[in-house]
């Protein structure tokens, strides 16, 4: 592989509950999914709520192992591993989730939860005071504070504490699952600043999930538009923002809240579906063919492979 990350026709299933039903009310929360990223680049994926980035996520990190397909890590065929050779690799993989606050135990206190990963990798005492001092200082809390609990931190306060967690184990790879969605505007260009200086001095490859395409674009050398479990479109973010194509990412753009109508009045933002809705889809036909403005019966009668229209730039449209 020369890819650092690379997915090939990913699929993830959750199935329904009695043997009989497993299979009839499978739903197909990823449906396919293959791109591939460089080292030291930032692929962003973007979509709206529900259409099954963090299941994509999980999969692609082996803690919900996908149904189908494989993941290759800088050459290493994931699915061949055993547990503990996983075990082994998953310190260079770590994942930021969206809520700091489900992701600290309430209960123990910030260098006890940074301790943790470190006790496994059997680090001296000594040594792991040192490290999550460091590390605490890195990203912006005073170590001296590390005996506190996280409900005396502020949500941006949390989320670095989480980010000092992942980094931590020292990885090549961290998974950022919308790590600013729940934070305030300016508590968010803090923390994406504080990303973006990690990124540099650690050289480090990230996977930026976020349903802000403007916030992706920004970060991202790479862009996957995701819809209903599939890969709409892939480009690189320079492409995706001068040359949209695929009737979904121009939907996207037209729901940005800088961009306005002759009228000078804000597109109608297209509303978001639940996620059970979201992830329903119906195998085998384009998933936005019910809300397609181009789109024709033939669309909802067979499914658009992702083609090439120019270099690296990848469609699954009939239409373009």
């Amino acid at each position: 592989m020369n890819r650092f990350i690379e997915i090939k026709e990913l699929v993830k299933l959750y199935y329904g509950h009695g043997f009989f039903n497993r299979m009839r009310s499978a739903v197909w929360a990823v449906d396919r999914v293959s791109f591939g990223i460089d080292r030291n680049t930032i692929f962003g994926l973007v979509g709206e709520s529900g259409c099954g980035k963090t299941s994509l996520a999980r999969s692609l990190l082996y803690l919900d192992p996908p149904t189908s397909g494989n993941v290759w890590y800088d050459g290493t065929l994931l699915g061949n591993l055993s547990t503990k050779e996983l075990r082994f690799l998953r310190k260079r993989m770590q994942i930021v989730f969206q809520d700091p606050d489900s992701a600290l135990n309430p209960k123990m206190r910030i260098q006890s939860s940074l301790a943790e990963g470190l006790i496994n990798r059997r680090f001296a005492h000594h040594e792991r005071t040192e490290r999550i001092n460091h590390l605490l200082d890195l990203v912006g809390i005073q170590p001296a504070h590390s005996q506190r609990y996280p409900h005396e931190f502020s949500g941006g306060q949390k989320q670095r504490i989480v980010i000092a967690r992942a980094l931590s184990m020292e990885p090549d790879f961290l998974v950022l699952d919308e790590p600013v969605s729940n934070l305030d505007v300016s508590i968010q260009a803090q923390i994406i600043n504080l990303l973006l200086d990690l990124k540099k001095e650690f050289s480090l490859t990230y996977l930026f999930i976020s349903h802000d395409l403007n916030l992706v674009a920004y970060l991202s050398d790479q862009i996957g538009v995701m819809y209903r479990g599939r890969l709409m479109e892939q480009a690189s973010a320079e492409e995706i923002m001068s040359h949209p194509c695929h009737p979904y990412t121009l939907r996207l753009f037209s729901s940005m809240p800088s961009e306005q109508t002759a009228t000078g009045e804000p597109d109608e933002i297209e509303p978001e579906v639940s996620k059970a809705e979201a992830i329903a889809v119906s195998h085998g036909t384009c998933p936005y063919a019910d809300q397609c403005a181009i789109g024709e019966q033939s669309c909802s009668e067979a499914e658009p492979e992702m083609k090439e229209i120019g270099q690296g730039h990848r469609v699954a449209c009939f239409k373009v």
